[in-house]
């Protein structure tokens, strides 16, 4: 299981491939990759976290998805700081022996990140800057996966 929270950019390809091939019983291999989106006049998204807290809770969310799709690999990088459209923010991958596995964890832990881990927004547009608002369908993905497990929390 791997969790970061850096500043610096970094290759989803190479963090797909760390997924791919390390384990024989893994025969899948799903990821997200979260980047910053144009529009509205958007300029930069800068985010900020909790150092310390914000990596216990990605470390969580990893490890309960790796728990519950019986993973051979879970993996989360999330960037904080200032960043130009089109790079990227966040990578969620994970390993398992079967395709359905490996999509749900990724779900599960793109989902739950959105709601339960510690990152605020901050969007720099050409007329100004504002912080950004979570979205009400964030907080229903997350809920979707966590009926029948209120036990969890990140």
């Amino acid at each position: 299981m791997t969790v970061k929270v850096q500043t610096e950019s970094f290759d989803p390809g190479a963090l797909l491939n760390a997924l791919t091939g390390q384990d024989s019983s893994c025969g899948a291999v799903a990821s997200f990759i979260g980047q910053v989106r144009g529009g509205d006049d958007l300029v930069a998204l800068e985010l900020e976290h909790y150092p310390g807290v914000t990596e216990q809770a990605l470390g969580r969310i990893a490890g309960e998805a790796v728990r519950r799709w019986s993973l051979g690999e879970a993996i989360i990088i999330h960037r904080v700081g200032r960043m130009a459209i089109g790079e990227p923010i966040v990578f969620v991958g994970a390993s398992a022996p079967h395709r359905k596995a490996a999509l749900e964890a990724t779900g599960f832990m793109i989902d739950i990140l959105k709601t339960q881990a510690p990152f605020w927004k901050r969007e720099y547009t050409t007329s100004g800057s504002h912080w950004v608002e979570p979205r009400p369908g964030d907080d229903e993905a997350a809920a979707a996966w966590l009926t029948g497990s209120k036990d969890f929390t990140a």
